[in-house]
């Protein structure tokens, strides 16, 4: 499911932007596709000219919305969570096998399908408009996200899949893919990260079968919204799917991380699920969110095709599980090749119990920028997807230390911390020089600041 993150105009960077040689290994493009089939990924992604992106075999004209990187496009097609025994796989696999086992239809089979090779390219009509997100709603700005022109983009999130998948006649599954979103720098946020989404829908019978004396409850009413249900629900429908909802996902969190664990349901608000939460669980005595869930908006089901049903998503990062039950300390090292990283999970099954053992720990480099903001226009995250398009994974954090406004001109002042840190090695002090006078030098030159270097 989506949350709300950040995003703007990068596809300018004279030495990073695209160019007529980038060249990307990406994934054809299919609507549904099963998980125990291979999809080769050999398809390559390329700008035939200056005014136009081919990726995954498809050909998408550049406009004032394009602002997907060179950097960006190179992770198309990774598809870190079909690599066996990635810990992204492992993670990916450990859900799949409890849905499989756990959640079976009338003829004994699984009542989950799972979706793990569906094209990242989706249009805006899938990424928003589907999920009923309105159109000035803060999560649609270039900001946050990478765009291919204005009716193209890459994912924002997995749910750019519910209405396809409901309106071909799916009433449970699990849609599972990378996905692209612009943000901050730290050891926790990655431009590219992997997402699974959950949808199961119920019919007036599925739901009330086991109450007893369900007969005469009813899943629809005309009445009101409120902070408890959608106009359209009963209090009975909600409460129940409230209920199967929190129950499947209390099971599968201590399923993955142990009995004992401790689950606390956050309120908050998504655009196309209400009412909706965020899961927080306490592992090793720290609460931390691990996914976001509720009741589908019944105007989405409805469009898609589902009128007589009732139903509930969620959606929930890949890293952030890994993270937290194997003790990666670092995003970046998703997308490590070194095999002493990739070495540590491989196991005889995918519950084998994993404790990541830290690679040498390589000293950090630090160095500062700071420099004039040049208009209302300029936005954080050009600067943070800037910085990560030269300098890439050797960027393990960056921070805003300072903000200051002149008394007299009025002008903004930013001051920034950069933290260069190679994961498999040490850096020298001149290759990150050079690094960071590229980036002094982008700066002024893309986002139009006045350097204070």
């Amino acid at each position: 499911m989506a949350m709300l993150w950040k995003f703007m105009r990068v596809a300018k960077y004279s030495k990073t932007a695209l160019s007529p040689k980038v060249k990307v290994r990406g994934i054809p493009t299919h609507s549904r596709h099963s998980s125990s089939k291979s999809v080769p990924s050999d398809s390559t992604a390329s700008a035939p000219c200056s005014n136009t992106v081919e990726l995954l075999g498809k050909s998408y004209p550049q406009d004032d919305y394009s602002n997907v990187t060179e950097k960006i496009l190179s992770k198309v097609g990774k598809n870190l969570h079909n690599r066996k025994h990635h810990p992204l796989w492992l993670i990916k696999e450990q859900v799949k096998e409890h849905f499989y086992k756990h959640y079976l239809g009338r003829r004994g089979t699984p009542l989950f399908s799972v979706y793990d090779r569906l094209s990242p390219v989706v249009t805006v009509q899938q990424n928003f408009d589907s999920l009923l997100i309105p159109q000035n709603h803060a999560s649609r700005r270039k900001e946050d996200n990478y765009y291919l022109n204005r009716d193209h983009m890459l994912r924002a999130h997995t749910s750019a899949h519910q209405w396809d998948l409901i309106h071909s006649g799916l009433d449970a599954f699990l849609a599972v893919g990378d996905v692209y979103r612009r943000d901050t720098i730290d050891n926790t946020h990655y431009p590219v990260f992997h997402q699974m989404e959950g949808v199961r829908l119920f019919s007036c019978h599925e739901l009330f079968s086991s109450i007893k004396d369900g007969e005469g409850l009813q899943l629809f009413e005309q009445g009101h919204r409120t902070a408890h249900k959608q106009e359209c629900h009963t209090m009975e429908a909600v409460r129940l799917v409230e209920f199967n909802l929190k129950q499947v996902l209390t099971k599968l969190m201590t399923h993955i991380f142990g009995d004992g664990l401790q689950v606390r349901w956050v309120d908050c608000y998504f655009p196309f699920t209400h009412p909706s939460f965020e899961m927080e669980i306490n592992f090793q005595g720290e609460w931390m969110e691990v996914l976001g869930c509720g009741v589908m908006e019944q105007q989405l089901v409805n469009s898609a095709g589902a009128q007589d049903k009732i139903g509930w998503a969620f959606g929930l990062g890949l890293e952030r599980l890994a993270m937290i039950l194997y003790d990666i300390p670092d995003i970046r090292l998703f997308w490590s090749e070194d095999e002493r990283f990739l070495k540590q999970f491989i196991g005889p099954h995918i519950w084998q119990k994993i404790k990541f053992q830290p690679l040498s720990r390589y000293p950090p480099l630090i160095n500062d920028i700071s420099f004039w903001l040049p208009s209302e226009t300029y936005s954080q995250n050009d600067f943070y997807d800037l910085v990560r398009t030269i300098g890439g994974d050797l960027i393990e954090k960056v921070v805003l230390l300072d903000e200051f406004a002149h008394p007299k001109t009025k002008k903004v002042s930013h001051c920034y911390r950069i933290i260069y840190r190679h994961p498999e090695r040490t850096l020298t002090q001149d290759e990150v020089h050079r690094i960071h006078q590229a980036i002094e030098e982008s700066a002024v030159r893309e986002l139009g600041v006045e350097g204070r270097f």
